[in-house]
């Protein structure tokens, strides 16, 4: 069975898989966060945290990205779990 938590992408540990939900940016970030695919229903992976926690890597779409504190606080998801 497969349960899903509400989060932002700020609070996931590593290793962690979320299903976006929503992104609460605008303008050009946006934009080049859709397209490098977060995206709404998109799986991401928490690949890294440093050491404060920011910034984070992600895996989405095939592809690592780095995000600050700043935009990961504001993409929401569900916490998948088996």
């Amino acid at each position: 069975m497969v349960r899903s938590k509400k989060i932002m992408l700020f609070e996931a540990s590593k290793g962690n898989f979320i299903r976006i939900t929503d992104l609460n940016i605008e303008g050009v970030m946006r934009r080049r966060l859709l397209d490098l695919g977060f995206v709404p229903g998109a799986i991401v992976e928490v690949l890294r945290k440093s050491p404060l926690g920011d910034p984070i890597a992600f895996r989405v779409s095939q592809t690592s990205i780095a995000l600050r504190k700043e935009e990961s606080m504001k993409i929401e998801g569900e916490l998948i779990t088996s």
